[in-house]
């Protein structure tokens, strides 16, 4: 699918509707930044919230606007597998590059059960399929065995690995092919989870510093580690305040201050409360990204 830096981008909203101009600016930013994929209706595009006209219109948007450039990657995950086959024939339809699956949330599921819902969604589609683990959010943690065993699959390429466990990424890396793609779902583990051989990030901070993110992704691929590392401390504390509020509440914060869309949110997520705002802006103020 890629290498490098892809971006699990924002939604942007106006008086309660998708601001499509804004979207379109977004996806242009990221062409001329050197994001390497771009991941639509993921957990940072508040899928959740969206209608299904909504989110068709907003992938179309996407495949259009990229025009072949880079992938597009939807979120296609649902808690219900009958749905989750739906979103990803849907999107496979419209044109989409790639899928992300996100586990089932809420109802859970055991190792099994995510072998079986998994299987049957890659069965579903030609798309390539990127597992997606973020126990922190589902209650449920894909376990390494587990994705070894998925990667048997033929079209299931990756795993986007949010877990924080970094014993679990060496113990999927040490289980599956080398070809199997392991992406940091966590942009403070960026070099870290390259480190246990992956391949990049979904990343978050990179809606707002797209090129620095890419850039110390390619460092690490071009064996400048010591490069690499620095660029990840250099923006670790701005990393940190992305997400001192729940994701994507402060990178909508960032992306408003920088002018590329307005400070909006769907219910039940608000916008970030002034004293974190603050010590945000401060910090993009320090680096230079305002």
């Amino acid at each position: 699918m890629f290498n490098g830096a892809g971006v699990a981008v924002v939604t942007p909203f106006s008086n309660g509707n998708i601001d499509f101009e804004s979207f379109e600016g977004l996806i242009d930013f990221h062409l001329e930044n050197d994001t390497q994929a771009l991941i639509v209706l993921g957990t940072t595009g508040e899928a959740s919230t969206q209608t299904n006209e909504e989110e068709v219109e907003l992938i179309s948007t996407a495949i259009k606007r990229v025009d072949g450039k880079i992938p597009v990657i939807i979120g296609t995950g649902s808690n219900c597998t009958d749905s989750a086959v739906y979103y990803t024939q849907k999107a496979e339809s419209l044109g989409a590059d790639g899928v992300l699956v996100v586990t089932p949330y809420y109802n859970k599921a055991t190792q099994n059960g995510l072998i079986e819902h998994y299987t049957l969604i890659a069965n579903s589609t030609t798309l390539p399929v990127i597992l997606y683990n973020v126990p922190g959010r589902t209650g449920t943690n894909l376990e390494a065995k587990t994705v070894a065993a998925l990667s048997q699959v033929e079209n299931i390429i990756g795993v986007k690995e949010a877990s924080g466990n970094i014993g679990q990424v060496l113990e999927i890396k040490r289980l599956v092919s080398d070809d199997f793609k392991i992406y940091s779902g966590n942009d403070d583990q960026i070099i870290p989870i390259y480190a246990c051989g992956g391949h990049g990030v979904i990343s978050v901070c990179a809606n707002a510093i797209p090129r620095q993110t890419q850039q110390m992704c390619k460092a690490f691929m071009d064996g400048d580690v010591k490069e690499a590392l620095r660029l990840q401390l250099l923006y670790k504390h701005f990393i940190n305040l992305l997400f001192s509020e729940v994701n994507p509440i402060p990178i909508k914060a960032a992306l408003s201050a920088m002018g590329y869309i307005k400070d909006e949110l769907r219910l039940p997520l608000t916008s970030m409360e002034e004293s974190n705002r603050s010590k945000l802006l401060d910090e993009m103020e320090r680096l230079g990204i305002l």
